[in-house]
């Protein structure tokens, strides 16, 4: 059993939480250490079902998502991970484990979350459509649901401003729901990436939605909120990203649309209203340039301790392997013979060096 092997069966098991793996991770030291115990302390207030699971956990059970991972741009992230996103690391109940189809590093970019109805109007579409292109083009990685009216409208137009956006998903990443968003679903792969906790072959039950929606804030610098009736599940984002201390953001409407009284409710709350794209960046830009210092400082470290990615020579290598055309991540990695995720930090490094730059599609630029 190797690490993913064993992360993907912790992420299998009945009972297991972030804080008990944290838990069995302290004591065991690795996840695949805690799969050779027979015993385990008495404080993690491991259920008897979920010991025997444990003990008795086998590749049989994960043989679907083994499968997934072995295709091209498919990744799994652990919460261990020196590249795990750390806004989501530092919100409440983080997923143990990530599926991702497409750049892993978009995850580490300034995001913003864009939520609202999915029986949106049309002006709540055309504000939708306006405000993310704005701040896509402007640098903002746009990071939504993929659910039909504002969710996939913010999707495209990131993506036709050519800038990059995520979609995290309420149902494993072997499917695609709604199905009328299957085209949409791979251009996110090619400008961005798609994001799941849940384990290949789940299917989109109702009650995955609210999980998802914590990743979606948990994610992101702040949260901007389209248009909301007062009893959607728009609100609970919103409130998911006030309990995260984010700022939320909400466009007013007239007084007598149904979608309208949501936003007015957030502001109300303390929420700020918002009239421009400009005025979103100028909120968020302290907060992005926060994270990435966070992570510059992060990366150097991460470094540091990878001698072998992190000598001058591989380096060089690396950035021998980018054009000053657009390079895909495949013609990279097909070049140096390294993986995507040997390659993730020393590309971050060279971004944040400002010797390449990233594109849309996993494609990477020299400059």
């Amino acid at each position: 059993m190797d690490n993913n092997d064993a992360w993907l069966l912790l992420n299998k098991i009945k009972g297991l939480g972030i804080v008990k793996i944290n838990k069995l991770l302290t004591v065991h030291e690795s996840a695949e250490n805690i799969f050779k115990q027979k015993h385990f302390p008495d404080y993690i207030k491991l259920t008897q079902d979920t010991k025997e699971a444990i003990r008795k956990a086998n590749t049989d059970l994960i043989r679907k998502d083994l499968e997934w991972l072995t295709k091209d741009n498919n990744h799994i992230l652990p919460i261990t991970h020196d590249l795990y996103p750390p806004l989501l690391k530092k919100s409440d109940s983080p997923p143990p484990l990530l599926y991702i189809t497409g750049n892993p590093n978009t995850l580490l970019q300034p995001q913003l979350a864009v939520v609202g109805s999915r029986n949106a109007t049309s002006v709540g579409l055309k504000n939708t459509y306006s405000f993310c292109s704005s701040l896509a083009a402007n640098g903002l990685t746009i990071t939504s649901g993929m659910a039909l009216g504002v969710d996939g409208t913010a999707h495209k137009a990131a993506i036709e401003a050519q800038g990059m956006t995520i979609a995290v998903m309420g149902n494993g990443l072997d499917t695609v729901y709604p199905a009328k968003h299957r085209e949409l679903a791979h251009l996110i792969a090619q400008n961005g990436a798609l994001v799941s906790e849940f384990s290949i072959g789940t299917k989109p039950h109702h009650y995955n939605f609210p999980r998802r929606n914590r990743i979606i804030c948990g994610l992101s610098l702040g949260t901007l909120v389209i248009e909301a009736g007062l009893q959607s599940g728009t609100l609970i984002t919103a409130r998911q990203t006030m309990e995260n201390n984010r700022p939320v953001m909400a466009i007013p409407g007239s007084i007598h649309s149904p979608l309208a009284k949501g936003c007015h409710l957030l502001i109300k709350q303390g929420a700020k209203l918002i009239e421009s794209a400009n005025e979103i960046i100028e909120e968020l830009t302290p907060l992005a340039h926060s994270l990435t210092e966070d992570l510059s400082g992060k990366i150097k470290d991460i470094a540091a301790r990878e001698k072998e990615i992190d000598s001058e020579h591989e380096h060089q290598n690396i950035l021998d392997a980018i054009g000053y055309e657009a390079t895909p991540i495949n013609q990279i990695i097909e070049k140096t013979g390294l993986e995507i995720s040997e390659l993730s930090s020393v590309l971050l490094i060279l971004e944040l060096e400002d010797k390449i730059q990233t594109l849309a599609g996993a494609q990477y630029i020299r400059v």
